[in-house]
């Protein structure tokens, strides 16, 4: 029987030390971390990764420039409320969210509800907690409108645009076409007059092209045409811009080939795009707002081997997690040719005796699949499979309940 070669090797994964052959999450061995959790599968995510890359994006970025994190991307509330710590803002798309970041110590005006289909009970939940919401429809800035006159305060809006280009090269395109999110750019100036009439507090713009682009010059020219088109819808607001918030699109490495962002052109552009704004727009403030990007490298998803399996000449490993608790690993969340992520045997990285092996979880689907043929130490009823790159877009990603598994458990270390 011919057999495939198995995918290409990862670039390696140098966040978390390795010591004796097994990982270490902050400063914790992970076979430590495991009998302290007390059971697998969980997420970890290690607070001084989260602090270091906040730092390196704050020593590349102007610093001028507002930093927000968008929490749909990790929403654990021990992780938000480290982050509210760090960064400037916090960005919600949902009530939950909004409840989650309200709890952080985070100042709600430096909150921001984003998304479409917001309904009335949690706008006016915003309102009353003085949130910035980004205004996706005329139909939204009239219920916002009701609710400002019934409750006696204008509600501070934004809107967010969506413009008529797109982040080239991102793993998902937010703008540019039709699309459900934003207000087509060039219905902006009619939607602006009816916010003027209506009283409400408008505040700027929020613009949000694309995710996971791992190319700067794509970031660069999009966050230009964003000034510019933001410069431009200026001329028919009701006030003065005082917040502009072009996006965020910093992509990490996942798969074979990948390579990490270059930072430095983006903050070079960044710094150009300082000098264009402070001209056009006084007063405004530039804000970019960054999730997978701050926390994605920083987690890990741990699950424990639960039986080898031969079948045809394949070799199975049985894992106690899967894509009910980690649907973007498994190729099932946007993916169009599914590729691996990086996952290792985290307590015998080092294992000399080698061996190729599928990762497969404990779901009645041939979709609950965490690695497909890949090279790792030769594994034992016990041992720790790792996914990297897990700190974004993994528990709150994935259907959880699908097959009633337990839920795993989160720990920030």
């Amino acid at each position: 029987m011919i057999s495939k070669p198995p995918p290409p090797a990862h670039s390696p994964m140098t966040q978390f030390p390795v010591v004796d052959g097994c990982l270490q999450i902050g400063g914790i061995p992970l076979t430590r971390l495991a009998a302290q959790v007390g059971a697998t599968p969980f997420y970890a995510y290690d607070r001084s990764l989260l602090d270091a890359r906040v730092a390196q994006v704050r020593a590349a970025l102007p610093a001028e420039v507002k930093l927000h994190y968008a929490m749909k991307a990790n929403p654990m509330p021990a992780l938000v409320c480290h982050m509210a710590r760090l960064v400037d803002g916090l960005d919600v798309a949902s009530a939950g969210e909004m409840r989650v970041a309200l709890d952080s110590g985070m100042a709600p005006e430096d909150i921001s509800f984003a998304g479409p289909g917001k309904q009335e009970r949690d706008l006016a939940r915003a309102v009353a907690a003085g949130i910035l919401l980004n205004v996706e429809s005329a139909h939204e800035a009239r219920l916002l409108a009701e609710l400002s006159a019934r409750m006696g305060m204008a509600a501070r809006v934004a809107i967010r645009v969506n413009p008529d280009f797109e982040l080239k090269l991102s793993g998902m395109k937010m703008g540019g076409g039709p699309k459900q999110f934003g207000v087509d750019a060039e219905k902006v100036p009619e939607l602006l007059a009816e916010v003027g009439q209506a009283g409400l507090a408008f505040e700027g713009f929020h613009l949000f092209c694309g995710s996971q682009s791992l190319k700067a010059e794509a970031i660069c020219e999009a966050q230009e045409k964003s000034v510019e088109l933001a410069i431009r819808l200026a001329q028919f607001a009701p006030a003065p811009v005082r917040l502009l918030n072009i996006g965020g699109g910093f992509g990490i490495p996942y798969f074979p080939g990948d390579a990490p962002l270059d930072l430095a052109p983006i903050g070079a552009g960044l710094d150009s795009l300082l000098s264009r704004v402070a001209g056009a727009l006084p007063g405004a403030q530039l804000a970019i707002e960054l999730g997978r990007y701050l926390v994605g490298e920083a987690g890990l998803y741990v699950c424990s081997v639960i039986e080898r399996k031969l079948s045809r000449g394949q070799l199975f490993l049985v894992v106690d997690g899967g894509m009910h608790q980690h649907l973007a690993a498994s190729g099932n969340f946007g993916q169009v040719i599914r590729k691996n992520y990086p996952v290792v045997l985290g307590n015998r990285i080092n294992g000399e005796k080698r061996e190729t092996a599928s990762v497969v979880g404990p779901l009645c689907t041939p979709l609950d699949l965490l690695a497909d043929r890949i090279e790792l130490p030769q594994a034992e009823e016990g041992d720790l499979v790792v996914v990297f790159q897990s700190g974004a877009y993994g528990l709150t990603a994935s259907p959880s309940r699908f097959l009633s598994h337990p839920a795993p458990i989160e720990v920030l270390v």
